[in-house]
Formats: structure tokens, sequence, C-alpha cells
């Protein structure tokens, strides 16, 4: 697949890595621009290309989100990923590191209201970037993986967002709908940043984690 990345730090970063070395092509921007990204690009070979945001966010059929949410203005323009798959990796911290009190609501909800249109699942928000990047194991049966969790409306776009987690070592385990679902996967959960397997994931969201 064709992936974007808005955002290429610590978990745009490595899962652009990550898709790469499972056979995506993917397209890597920030707000300062590709000619900052020129060596992270080099790096990932030739699978990869570094974009503005707006352009990555055209190239992909599956956008990541890994800015600071309270940075909307990083965000792609709706019109670039609308229909589209959208991963939203972030999570509503302020810029002194507290929670954005967002009511009722959920982050990726307020994400989803930022971006008409697009196919909004909340993932990779809940693992530790270093998990990231080293734990995947693509040699393990699914449920002995590592967890990344997932959260959506769409049926079809969860199962897009999980067969790429597969693809990349890991175990996906549904959290639920993006309202349910996303506020599961808020930070300070029982399953935020906690290093489980599949099965140990399946098991503390029976328990009500």
């Amino acid at each position: 697949m064709k992936i974007g990345i808005i955002g290429a730090g610590h978990i745009g970063g490595t899962a652009a890595r990550l898709f790469v070395e499972a056979g995506h092509e993917v397209s890597v921007s920030n707000s300062r621009g590709p000619d900052s990204l020129r060596d992270l690009a080099a790096a990932l070979g030739s699978k990869a290309h570094a974009a503005t945001v707006d352009d990555a966010a055209a190239f992909g059929e599956v956008i990541l989100l890994a800015t600071p949410w309270r940075k909307p203005e990083a965000l792609p323009s709706p019109a670039r990923v609308a229909g589209k798959v959208v991963i939203d990796a972030m999570n509503p911290y302020t810029a002194t590191g507290g929670l954005q009190d967002l009511g009722t609501s959920t982050s990726s909800e307020e994400t989803a209201k930022r971006l008409p249109g697009a196919r909004l699942v909340k993932a990779f928000n809940t693992i530790y970037f270093e998990h990231l990047a080293t734990r995947g194991r693509r040699d393990l049966p699914v449920e002995e993986r590592h967890a990344i969790f997932v959260a959506g409306d769409d049926a079809a776009a969860k199962r897009v967002v999980e067969t790429l987690i597969e693809q990349i070592g890991f175990a996906p385990v549904d959290t639920g709908s993006l309202r349910e679902g996303g506020q599961r996967q808020q930070p300070g959960t029982a399953i935020y940043n906690r290093p489980m397997t599949g099965a140990e994931a399946r098991a503390a969201l029976a328990r009500g984690g």
C-alpha cells in the first residue's frame, strides 16, 4: 500500500520504518517541510520519500497522524484525506503535559470533526515508541504478539488497520467504537502504555480494562 505519514517523530518515524520493512511505500512529512526529512527518507530506502503534509496525505491510501493533537494546524487539508483510512495515533496532551478536558467526547471524535469525510481509526496511541520499534514479532502467532489497540466506527477501515498491524508483527485488538473504544485507549487507562500480548489484552478488556 501507499501510506502517508503526518509527523515523523518517535511514533511516525518508527512506523514508517516498519511499514517499509513490510513492503509498503511511505511518504513522510512534518510541519518543518520535506528538507528536514531527507536523511530519514534516505535511511528508509527506495520505498520512502519526503513530502509536504498535504502531498503526503494525497499520496497515501492510508494516512497516519502522529503530530501533537493540540496543533490542528499540523493536520492535512480535509479534502486530501476524504474517503481515506486515517489512523489517529495522537493523544490530547496539552503543552504542559496534562490532558485536555474533552467532556464526554474523545480526542479521535474531535479529530474526526477536523477531518470530515475521513475514515478514522484510533491506533498506535497506546504503545511506547521503543516497544513499537523493538517488539514486532512476525514469527509469533498473532495472539502471542505485543498488542496494539484499535478503535473506530468503520468496520472495513478497522480491518485495513488491523492487517497493517499484523504485517509489522503486532496483535491488533479491537476496543470498540471511537467513543467507547477511544475512551478505553486514553492516557491513564488500564491498557495505556502497558505491554501485553494480544491474548492478555483481550482478557483485560473482558475484565473491563
